[in-house]
C-alpha cells in the first residue's frame, strides 16, 4: 500500500463535538482511505480516555499517540516524526476540510516540485454572530481568503536580497508540508528552545510556529505557496470574539512575530530599552484611545506585544 499523506491532529484537551466535525470532514475526503493515514495526537490532555468516544473506525489507518510535552510545537513535531508518507497536513481540531483538499494536495505538489509548503482559504464558521469591529482582526483568528490566484515565493540567497515572509505563506491551519522539507525543519529546531516555545502552550496564545516552519523551509531552499482550492472551514467559538480574547491573541501574536523573525535574523526593528516598555505602552493607550472602541483596544494590545518583544531583543 502506498499511502501518499499523513492528516496530523493536535489536540489538548478537545472540545468533541468540534473534534467530530473536523473528522466527520475527513471523512468526506474524495481522496481513497487507502492513500492517506490519519494521526491524532493527544498533547497531554488532562482525560486521555475522552478520545475513546470519538467515530475513528470508518478509517483503516488511524493511530493516536501521546505527546507528554505540553505545546502545539511539540504535538507537530511527535506527528511529524510518525510520519511514513510523501505530505502530511497540519489539520486543528476546529478545521473542517473541503472534501477535494488532500486530493488537490496531491496535485499541487506534483505539478510544482520546489514546494515544501503549502496553504490556502481558511473561512470561519461563527458560533454566534460577531460583532462587526471583528473582521478586522481575523487574521488573528487564523482567517483568510487572499483571492483566486496562486501564490509562490523562494528565497534565492544568491541574489543578497533580504529574505522575506509573504503574506501568503501558509499558516497553521490547514499546512500541508512534504515529507524531506518537514525533516529538515525538525532537524533545525529539536535542540533550540526559544524556537520550540514560539507556539501555544498550554494557555499561553503564543502563534509563531507557522511561521517559524516557513522561514526554516525558505532557508533550505523550498518554496511556499498560497493555492486557493485548499480550502477549509474554522469553527470559531463565541468565547474567541470577545474584547479580552482578541486583546490577549493580539498582544500573543505581535510579541511572538518579533521573536520569530529575530530568531531567523530578520530585524525590520531596533531593539528598544527594557525601561522604555512601560512608558511606551502609557503612551500607546493614549494615542490608540483605547477605551473609546472594543477595536481600538485590541489594537492597543498588539502594540503592547510589539513593546514586549523589541524589549527581550539580545
Amino acid at each position: 500500500m502506498n499511502t501518499l499523506i499523513s492528516v496530523i491532529i493536535p489536540t489538548h484537551n478537545p472540545n468533541l463535538t468540534r473534534l467530530q466535525r473536523t473528522l466527520d470532514g475527513l471523512r468526506s475526503q474524495s481522496l481513497s482511505y487507502s492513500d492517506w493515514c490519519l494521526i491524532i495526537v493527544d498533547n497531554a490532555s488532562s482525560n486521555p480516555d475522552l478520545f475513546a468516544n470519538l467515530d475513528i473506525s470508518w478509517h483503516p489507518n488511524t493511530k493516536i499517540i501521546r505527546e507528554e510535552r505540553l505545546g502545539l510545537t511539540r504535538a507537530r513535531l511527535a506527528g511529524i516524526q510518525a510520519n511514513e508518507c510523501d505530505y502530511l497536513i497540519f489539520v486543528d481540531d476546529d478545521n473542517v476540510l473541503c472534501p477535494n483538499y488532500l486530493q488537490d494536495t496531491i496535485k499541487i505538489f506534483h505539478t510544482y516540485p520546489s514546494l515544501g509548503a503549502i496553504g490556502g482559504k481558511s473561512l470561519p464558521e461563527f458560533e454566534v454572530e460577531p460583532e462587526s469591529w471583528v473582521k478586522q482582526f481575523w487574521g488573528c483568528l487564523a482567517l483568510r481568503d487572499l483571492g483566486d490566484d496562486i501564490q509562490i515565493y523562494a528565497y534565492e540567497k544568491e541574489s543578497h536580497s533580504q529574505k522575506q515572509h509573504p503574506i501568503f505563506a501558509p499558516i497553521g491551519a490547514g499546512m500541508v508540508l512534504r515529507r524531506q522539507a518537514a525533516e529538515f525543519y525538525v532537524q533545525s529546531i529539536l535542540n533550540d528552545n526559544a524556537r520550540l516555545a514560539l507556539d501555544r502552550t498550554g494557555k499561553s496564545l503564543q502563534s509563531g510556529g507557522d511561521c517559524d516552519i516557513n522561514l526554516t523551509l525558505l532557508d533550505g531552499g523550498w518554496a511556499v505557496g498560497y493555492f486557493p482550492q485548499l480550502q477549509l472551514t474554522h469553527l470559531i467559538s463565541a468565547n474567541r470574539l470577545t474584547k479580552n480574547y482578541l486583546a490577549r491573541l493580539n498582544y500573543s501574536s505581535s510579541r511572538s512575530w518579533v521573536q520569530v523573525l529575530d530568531a531567523h535574523n530578520i530585524r525590520p526593528w531596533n531593539k528598544i530599552p527594557a525601561w522604555s516598555v512601560v512608558p511606551r505602552k502609557v503612551k500607546a493607550f493614549i494615542n490608540y484611545k483605547a477605551l473609546i472602541h472594543p477595536a481600538n483596544y485590541v489594537r492597543w494590545q498588539g502594540m503592547c506585544g510589539m513593546f514586549e518583544g523589541l524589549g527581550i531583543l539580545k
